[in-house]
Protein backbone atom coordinates (compact mmCIF):
# COMPACT_ATOMS: atom_id res chain seq x y z
CA UNK A 1 0.00 0.00 0.00
CA UNK A 2 1.50 3.46 -0.91
CA UNK A 3 1.68 6.00 1.08
CA UNK A 4 -0.41 9.34 1.07
CA UNK A 5 1.72 12.05 -0.28
CA UNK A 6 0.47 16.03 0.68
CA UNK A 7 2.06 19.55 -0.90
CA UNK A 8 1.66 22.43 1.08
CA UNK A 9 1.50 25.88 -0.99
CA UNK A 10 2.44 29.02 0.66
CA UNK A 11 1.43 31.98 -1.46
CA UNK A 12 0.60 36.05 -1.27
CA UNK A 13 -2.58 37.28 -3.50
CA UNK A 14 -4.73 40.12 -3.41
CA UNK A 15 -6.60 37.91 -5.94
CA UNK A 16 -8.02 35.00 -3.84
CA UNK A 17 -11.58 34.87 -5.75
CA UNK A 18 -10.25 34.98 -9.28
CA UNK A 19 -7.76 32.17 -8.14
CA UNK A 20 -11.26 29.96 -6.42
CA UNK A 21 -12.47 30.52 -10.34
CA UNK A 22 -9.65 29.04 -11.56
CA UNK A 23 -9.61 26.43 -9.40
CA UNK A 24 -13.25 25.80 -9.82
CA UNK A 25 -13.07 25.47 -13.71
CA UNK A 26 -10.00 23.30 -13.56
CA UNK A 27 -11.72 20.88 -11.47
CA UNK A 28 -14.96 20.81 -13.81
CA UNK A 29 -12.44 19.80 -16.47
CA UNK A 30 -10.33 17.33 -14.56
CA UNK A 31 -14.00 15.61 -13.84
CA UNK A 32 -13.61 11.90 -15.02
CA UNK A 33 -10.04 11.78 -15.31
CA UNK A 34 -7.66 9.74 -13.45
CA UNK A 35 -5.05 10.40 -10.84
CA UNK A 36 -4.77 13.74 -9.46
CA UNK A 37 -5.61 15.26 -6.42
CA UNK A 38 -7.91 13.62 -3.71
CA UNK A 39 -8.56 16.82 -1.82
CA UNK A 40 -7.72 20.35 -1.14
CA UNK A 41 -8.05 22.40 1.61
CA UNK A 42 -7.47 26.56 1.21
CA UNK A 43 -6.42 28.53 4.07
CA UNK A 44 -6.32 32.27 4.57
CA UNK A 45 -3.75 33.62 7.29
CA UNK A 46 -5.62 35.32 9.73
CA UNK A 47 -2.49 37.54 10.91
CA UNK A 48 -1.18 38.22 7.33
CA UNK A 49 -3.74 39.28 5.13
CA UNK A 50 -2.83 38.43 1.53
CA UNK A 51 -1.24 35.26 2.83
CA UNK A 52 -2.99 31.49 1.99
CA UNK A 53 -2.33 28.40 2.31
CA UNK A 54 -3.10 25.40 -0.16
CA UNK A 55 -3.32 21.52 0.94
CA UNK A 56 -3.42 19.37 -1.69
CA UNK A 57 -3.67 15.35 -0.63
CA UNK A 58 -2.80 12.83 -3.72
CA UNK A 59 -2.68 9.01 -3.67
CA UNK A 60 0.30 8.79 -3.39
CA UNK A 61 4.31 10.87 -4.63
CA UNK A 62 4.05 9.00 -7.75
CA UNK A 63 0.71 9.85 -8.47
CA UNK A 64 1.32 13.62 -7.34
CA UNK A 65 4.54 13.64 -10.09
CA UNK A 66 2.35 12.29 -12.93
CA UNK A 67 0.11 14.88 -12.38
CA UNK A 68 2.66 17.70 -12.13
CA UNK A 69 3.70 16.29 -15.74
CA UNK A 70 0.09 17.33 -17.02
CA UNK A 71 0.45 20.39 -19.32
CA UNK A 72 -2.98 21.03 -18.16
CA UNK A 73 -1.85 21.17 -14.67
CA UNK A 74 1.41 23.34 -16.13
CA UNK A 75 -1.18 26.10 -17.51
CA UNK A 76 -2.84 26.35 -14.08
CA UNK A 77 0.28 26.92 -12.16
CA UNK A 78 1.00 29.23 -14.33
CA UNK A 79 -2.09 31.28 -14.14
CA UNK A 80 -2.23 30.74 -10.55
CA UNK A 81 1.41 32.33 -10.01
CA UNK A 82 -0.09 35.36 -11.76
CA UNK A 83 -2.38 36.19 -9.50
CA UNK A 84 0.27 35.94 -7.08
CA UNK A 85 2.46 38.76 -5.02
CA UNK A 86 5.33 36.15 -4.81
CA UNK A 87 6.53 33.30 -5.85
CA UNK A 88 4.50 30.31 -4.07
CA UNK A 89 6.73 28.17 -1.73
CA UNK A 90 6.29 24.06 -2.03
CA UNK A 91 6.39 21.62 1.06
CA UNK A 92 6.45 18.68 -0.25
CA UNK A 93 5.11 15.61 2.88
CA UNK A 94 3.97 12.49 3.58
CA UNK A 95 1.12 11.92 5.53
CA UNK A 96 2.46 9.76 8.52
CA UNK A 97 -1.53 10.50 10.23
CA UNK A 98 -4.96 11.81 9.08
CA UNK A 99 -8.40 11.46 11.39
CA UNK A 100 -11.28 12.95 11.95
CA UNK A 101 -11.13 14.27 15.66
CA UNK A 102 -15.15 15.05 16.56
Amino acid sequence: MSQKFVQIIDFESQRIDEMQQLLDRFGEQMQGTSGGPTHRILLADREQPGRHLAIIEFESYEEAMRNNERPEVAKLNEQLTALCTRQPSFTNCDQLDSRELK
